[in-house]
């Protein structure tokens, strides 16, 4: 993936709203609330001047009049500029197009689980799938209701993804806690003397330099099968 002159998706987010037509910042940060955008984009209003800001600076949008409500502060109105389409179309067409790196913070949980003994580890995943549980019955539940229901399903598209993505990782978060209870992991049984070593007073650094390799590399890198 090509590297964009601004990395943020709420800048994608503000294009497209100006691709509908001229907004004030107020009306942009409701637009997307309205649309639910910030279950998949991370909105601040005030990281969305700064945005705004960047967007302008690098010719995408720009001011374009400025209204006065009664006594509210002066609105600055923004548009879409013609390179701001272009980077629009070709920005989404790369995040649809092509898969990206990404770090999700379940994914550094699991590749750093060694630090926590394989019964505290357990427990936490087995407390993960039950808060995955309630999250997709709420969201079940909102999809459900008439409202949603009335709304075509291109418009929804986004929430059924993340729906689609709890399940997944619930499935996986509890096939692994399962494995762990069965003692099935691959160096778990490393992983569980290494804290039985350190529940009795030893380091890390000093166990590892004791056991002349038993322990290995093994002991300190993901464990996620």
């Amino acid at each position: 993936m090509s590297r964009r002159p601004i990395a943020n998706p709420l800048a994608l987010a503000v294009l497209s709203c100006l691709w509908q037509r001229p907004m004030y910042p107020y009306e942009i940060t409701t637009m997307l609330r309205e649309q639910g955008k910030e279950d998949s984009i991370r909105l601040n209003f005030g990281s969305l001047y700064a945005v705004i800001k960047s967007l302008e600076k690098h010719g995408f949008i720009e001011a374009t009049r400025s209204e006065r409500v009664g006594n509210r502060p002066e609105r600055t109105v923004y548009v879409i500029t013609e390179a701001g389409r272009t980077e629009a179309d070709e920005w989404l067409r790369e995040l649809i197009e092509q898969p990206a790196a990404e770090y999700p913070a379940i994914e550094t949980g699991l590749s750093l689980i060694t630090i926590v003994p394989p019964s505290v580890a357990i427990a936490l995943l087995r407390r993960r799938v039950e808060l995955l549980d309630a999250d997709i019955a709420d969201r079940e539940t909102t999809a459900a209701s008439p409202g949603i229901q009335s709304l075509p399903e291109l418009f929804m598209i986004e929430f059924s993804y993340k729906v689609a993505m709890l399940k997944a990782e619930r499935v996986f978060i509890d096939a692994f806690a399962d494995r762990l209870e069965r003692g099935s992991v691959g160096g778990q049984e490393m992983w569980a003397k290494l804290h039985e070593l350190l529940a009795a007073g030893q380091t890390v650094e000093q166990i590892l330099k004791d056991s002349a390799g038993n322990f290995g590399q093994e002991v300190i890198e993901p464990l996620t099968d």
